[in-house]
């Protein structure tokens, strides 16, 4: 199955923190379709995130993710992705069909945003700078699946949920 050429389809990725869910429903409501954060459809289809990793590792969490991506894409929308999402080459070969906005933040924005989140790979001593190292290791494929870049850092979501959806607009 894939998505109709008519069908509005927007796909947000980034770091954890970077507002993917907050700017996403905001550009959903905005271009008048669905909002479906893959992470919560997964979580709702197979129990928390944390005990996925716990009980059965990394690699099969990100097939349940690939598959919550699949399924988002065909039914479009503004699909908001998990922050490893793109670690996987299957969700990246997913995402080539798609327009993909890079929601991009600085280490000292995301602080605020992460503290006491409960997030599996920030558990530790540092969650910053266990974030940091996270966000290295992905800048490249976060780079290589995207169509635009927007930083969150600094700025009202409500202003950057505007901006992202004018320029869906004139992608049609």
């Amino acid at each position: 199955m894939t998505s109709e050429p008519d069908q509005l389809t927007l796909v947000l990725v980034g770091p954890m923190g970077a507002g993917k869910t907050s700017v996403g429903r905001r550009v959903a409501r905005r271009l008048g379709v669905a909002f479906i954060d893959t992470d919560k459809r997964v979580a709702r289809e197979h129990g928390p995130i944390p005990a996925i990793f716990a009980q059965h590792g990394e690699k099969h969490f990100r097939e349940l993710e690939r598959e919550a991506v699949s399924a988002a894409l065909d039914e479009g929308g503004v699909v908001s992705l998990g922050g490893g999402a793109v670690t996987d080459a299957g969700t990246r070969a997913l995402l080539r069909a798609h327009p993909v906005v890079y929601l991009t933040v600085t280490p000292d924005a995301v602080a605020e945003r992460i503290t006491g989140s409960g997030r599996p790979l920030l558990a530790g001593e540092d969650p910053l700078a266990r974030w940091t190292e996270i966000f290295a290791q992905r800048r490249d494929l976060y780079d290589e699946v995207a169509t635009v870049t927007f930083d969150t850092s600094r700025r009202p979501m409500q202003r950057i949920a505007e901006e992202i959806a004018a320029w869906r607009r004139e992608q049609r």
